[in-house]
């Protein structure tokens, strides 16, 4: 085969496999904000929570051109997963578990202002699993070396099969994907109580630097939460949790995900110069 009968082919293929994706792509308009999305299930739409605004209406733009007003069924900050809802019947994407090979290629399929947009690059980095800044479990570290718009947040990351594999997020440094597992969990959590869980030690912490490490200081305490239950007051410094010693006040915070609530933790503070230890339940971030 020619070099130009293999390009040709390639195009071809590419153009194929982005128009079979195309009709589950919709544009997300919230408050001055612009982002894509996809249909998961029957009148579910998930899309990039960094990408939408936190209060105004939300509407759908299909790629039929209609425009339909969502609402929202849950968020989670930490996975960056949003679940709306929207009347419509447009056929959902049948997502893939399986994870990109480093190298391989990579195409995010996209809307701006209903129309399909694409983008084509390769996968950067193919990784186990990790936890975001802000304490999300994603089930893998995948980062994908292309150019990304604003809008295109919350588009599908599709495999040279053509299987969306996850969506497409702006990361610190590079396009991350937040991988289907992730996406399955999550959304399907948000679909059936509209939250996720969150541990809750029920204290505001300050971090502070001590002669030997970091500590956190102690300093308002719910008088109805865990950690009050447990003793614990006002002004003291945690110094290590099951032993092990504090690495910093967002290190503490990661820990505290939908696995932590109804488990037992041991404190270890400093009252008065002194080490105390208690044992908190970790109990369920209230809504608010």
């Amino acid at each position: 085969m020619t070099e130009t009968n293999i390009l040709s082919s390639l195009s071809s293929a590419l153009a194929e496999t982005i128009a079979r994706a195309a009709p589950a792509i919709v544009s997300v308009h919230s408050h001055r904000a612009r982002a894509s999305g996809f249909v998961w299930k029957a009148g579910l739409i998930v899309t990039a929570d960094e990408a939408l605004a936190d209060e105004g209406e939300i509407e759908i733009q299909f790629a039929d051109g209609s425009r339909r007003p969502a609402t929202v069924v849950g968020r989670d900050h930490t996975t960056d997963v949003a679940l709306l809802r929207v009347e419509g019947d447009v056929a959902p994407v049948k997502l893939s578990t399986g994870s990109p090979a480093l190298g391989s290629l990579a195409v995010i399929v996209a809307a701006d202002r209903g129309a399909p947009t694409a983008r084509l690059g390769m996968v950067a980095l193919s990784g186990p699993a990790w936890r975001s800044l802000r304490g999300g479990e994603i089930d893998a570290r995948i980062e994908l070396d292309v150019r990304l718009r604003h809008s295109q947040q919350g588009g599908l990351a599709l495999n040279a099969a053509g299987e969306p594999f996850g969506m497409a997020v702006l990361g610190p440094r590079r396009v991350l994907t937040i991988p289907a597992t992730t996406i399955e969990r999550v959304a399907g959590q948000l679909e059936k109580s509209g939250r996720i869980a969150r541990g809750y030690l029920g204290v505001g912490l300050q971090p502070v630097r001590l002669d030997d490490g970091l500590g956190a200081m102690v300093m308002n305490v719910d008088k109805t939460g865990p950690s009050a239950a447990a003793g614990i007051r006002q002004g003291d410094v945690i110094i290590a949790v099951n032993g092990e010693k504090l690495s910093g006040v967002r290190a503490l915070s990661r820990g505290l995900g939908p696995q932590s609530v109804g488990t037992v933790v041991e404190l270890t503070v400093h009252r008065g110069g002194e080490p105390l230890n208690f044992k908190v339940t970790v109990g369920e971030r209230p809504e608010t």
